[in-house]
């Protein structure tokens, strides 16, 4: 006789079962636990227990030296340095100023906490410094206060003084004027301007319009050649230019929502603003014969003058950035010359340095055809197009140029194989090509601001695990340095925090070295295991590994570790700062970009007995929240845990530019199967969706569309509308999600109960 077991009992045990290791696993966080977190927050750190994180400094406007900010625990100091002497010494007597302001406004000002953080150098001996939102100006011989009155604009925003003075360039009923300062007269230089086809302006990327038909904040632009002689701006169309919309519920003496309009185009859209370059002869009042076609704001042409020659250099790039041309203008004659093109199958990316150099008659620019990005120069009079820098590594930008001499000074990274390939160095090279020379040897990552005259640098020099000392170089004896000050970290050191740890994985070729770092909590436990949160950013664009030391402390990472998580960044193949190879890995394919995290992420779990890998969850911002979406949408046995805030869910539905770059123009399926929304149906963990319900940058409307498909594919998912909220999130309102998204990860992936 076979006995029958009822199924109930079985069922309950189970259940029990499971609940008994589901306690057993979870984790507890106390308030404690809280409160240290919110010590690591950005306001309640820098400057407060961290000080120097980065340097408050400006160069005075003649070049003869600098000021600085100095922190400390009870310290805020202002010090200066003179070029001609290379010492830091006090900008002024602070105690004297304390006591000088007190009898101004009648305050008690300490001498080690002066109201402002900036000043403005008049003269060696003359200041103006802000205070309750007045500005005095600060005389250093005997510390006397003059109340100082807001200088009012010479004609306004609206106008333009051209650089000898003697004209005025201003807009009226849409078209533009000129008007002699010496005389008063006036000249009307264009005819046919009317609203929506406007001389004189420019399209402003987050010009809000109330209602329909509202008018956008008025903008004025116009370029004046350094001769006076002539004068560059724009014809702005917005006649067939569609907009995107926003319900603004957010106005307490409102009970409808305010409808807001923008001008914005979607990928592939043909109705888009349109802007053509207008180029004027002062002296004649008459437009140059010059052609050139409307281009979408997206893609308008990049121009310099050149006042010798009475020339113009176009940069034309074409939509869809896989062409742009060089062109060559005659200002009088409108006569056009083609002097190469720069074309690439994928797409050309980012800035061009595009610049011209007196010293040689010609210009530089930045490009990928080596498979590199690297420096070449044109040659005008030759007709010549050469390449300036040899080697495989990446050059980011061109920070100055030293006309006289014809040199070149550039920030690059990987020069040296050996070193991280995210480390950014400054370079010279002359304009005649020839050997680089590194200007900041130092191992690790620099970040320049050079002085107005050029003699001079600042230096931030940082790794992820180096504080950053802060030096003055001069250019000629680069190797020379002042030491101005350094980030300080006793407190941190003092409670065991510990940096950004770098680690190394290899990406999905079996071959590449990718790089990224992670975050511990400060009472970090190797015998315990660790759930994993991966801050991600995966836009084409940029890269995320923080190669300088402030990046231990912006954006919210070591707070969120506190909890009980393993923050990790990554940068995977398809994102900026190395091969023009490893970077089109993830052109018209961003929909891979996480596949590299994941592996990534494994690889540290086979590395380190501590990370869980069995608990994996993500978050990101706009691009990144995209990323967080599409996580736990691509990967969901993977990401377990999602949180997704202002993200592009689907590019089809963001701004032009950015997916037309990195997904490829005119629009195509690829666009579809890459969509988080096409792939609702996919979720089996938790996901928070939020957004600003102002957003003119990531328009709302994508995370609406997601959350529908979510619910019509029956899934469960939590959301949060900030109504009065950007693109970015600010004040109580980022306090109001920062601690969602905390208490989302300890509820749903350390298996806490969230107390604050």
């Amino acid at each position: 006789m076979k006995t029958s077991i009822s199924p109930r009992p079985v069922a309950f045990s189970l259940l029990l079962f499971t609940w008994f290791c589901l306690n057993l696993s979870a984790q507890e966080v106390s308030k404690e636990d809280y409160r240290r977190a919110e010590s690591f927050l950005w306001q309640n750190l820098v400057n407060k227990k961290v000080f120097n994180v980065y340097l408050t400094a400006d160069f005075f406007p003649d070049s003869t030296g600098m000021w600085m900010l100095e922190f400390g625990h009870e310290k805020k100091d202002f010090y200066r340095v003179s070029f001609d002497r290379l010492t830091k010494e006090p900008l002024f007597d602070q105690q004297r100023l304390a006591d000088a302001l007190n009898a101004v406004v009648e305050d008690t000002i300490q001498a080690n906490e002066l109201p402002f953080d900036r000043v403005t150098y008049i003269a060696a001996d003359s200041l103006v410094i802000k205070v309750k939102d007045k500005d005095y100006l600060l005389n250093l011989k005997d510390y006397t206060l003059a109340l100082k009155e807001a200088e009012k604009e010479e004609g306004g925003t609206d106008r333009s003084t051209s650089p000898d003075g003697k004209w005025e360039a201003f807009t009226r009923d849409y078209n533009l004027f000129l008007k002699s300062t010496e005389t008063e007269e006036e000249f009307q230089l264009s005819t046919d301007g009317q609203k929506h086809y406007e001389y004189g302006t420019y399209y402003g990327w987050g010009d809000l319009i109330e209602g329909e038909n509202g008018d956008r904040p008025e903008r004025f632009s116009v370029r004046w050649s350094e001769d006076s002689k002539w004068l560059k701006t724009n014809l702005c169309d917005l006649r067939n230019a569609e907009k995107m919309y926003l319900l603004d519920y957010s106005i307490d003496t409102l009970y409808r929502p305010k409808l807001l309009s923008y001008f914005r185009a979607s990928p592939g859209d043909t109705t888009i603003v349109k802007m053509t370059p207008k180029l004027y002869n002062v002296e004649l009042k008459k437009e140059s014969p010059i052609q050139l076609s409307p281009r979408t704001h997206i893609n308008q042409y990049t121009t310099w003058i050149l006042e010798e020659t009475q020339e113009l250099l176009v940069c034309d790039q074409k939509r869809g950035f896989q062409k742009i041309d060089f062109l060559k203008f005659d200002l009088n004659t409108g006569e056009e010359e083609h002097l190469f093109s720069e074309t690439s199958t994928t797409n050309i990316d980012g800035s061009l340095g595009f610049l011209p150099v007196e010293a040689s008659g010609g210009f530089t620019f930045l490009s990928e055809r080596s498979g590199w990005k690297q420096l070449y120069a044109y040659d005008l009079e030759a007709k010549q197009l050469r390449r300036l820098s040899q080697g495989d590594f990446v050059i980011h930008r061109i920070v100055r140029i030293d006309q006289e001499k014809g040199v070149i000074y550039f920030l690059a990274s990987g020069v040296d194989t050996a070193d991280n390939p995210y480390y950014q160095y400054l370079y010279s090279i002359s304009i005649k090509g020839g050997d680089m020379t590194c200007l900041t040897p130092e191992t690790g990552n620099h970040v320049v601001r050079f002085s107005p005259d050029g003699r001079f640098f600042i230096d931030e020099w940082s790794q992820p695990q180096q504080p950053t000392k802060f030096l003055l170089r001069a250019i000629e004896t680069a190797k020379e340095k002042v030491e101005l000050t350094q980030t300080d970290i006793s407190w941190m050191d003092s409670i065991g925090w510990k940096p950004a740890e770098p680690f190394t994985a290899v990406g999905r070729d079996g071959k590449t070295t990718l790089h990224g770092a992670l975050w511990k909590p400060t009472n970090f436990d190797a015998a315990k295991q660790y759930p994993v949160i991966d801050y991600s950013y995966t836009g084409p664009h940029t890269q995320v590994f923080p190669r300088s030391f402030f990046h231990n402390f912006y954006g919210g990472i070591q707070d969120i570790a506190e909890l009980g998580f393993i923050i990790v960044r990554i940068d995977g193949m398809g994102t900026y700062g190395r091969s023009k190879a490893f970077h089109d890995v993830s052109y018209k394919d961003m929909g891979q970009n996480l596949l590299d995290h994941v592996l990534a992420i494994r690889q540290l779990g086979e590395r380190y007995s501590w990370i869980d890998t069995s608990r994996v969850g993500i978050f990101g911002h706009s691009a990144g929240g995209y990323d967080a979406a599409h996580g736990v949408l691509q990967f969901p046995d993977f990401y377990k845990v999602g949180v997704a805030s202002s993200a592009d869910h689907d590019f089809r539905m963001e701004k032009a530019w950015w997916p037309e770059m990195y997904m490829g123009w005119p629009v195509d399926s690829t666009y579809h199967e890459v969509s988080n929304v096409t792939m609702a149906g996919n979720l089996k963990g938790r996901l928070l969706i939020t957004h600003g319900g102002l957003d003119e940058n990531v328009n709302p409307s994508a995370t609406f569309k997601l959350a529908e498909a979510l619910i019509k594919a029956n899934k469960q998912f939590d959301m949060l509308i900030l109504p009065s909220q950007h693109h970015g999130y600010r004040g109580p309102y980022y306090d109001y999600f920062r601690r969602r998204r905390l208490n989302y990860f300890v509820e749903h992936l350390l298996g806490a109960q969230p107390i604050w």
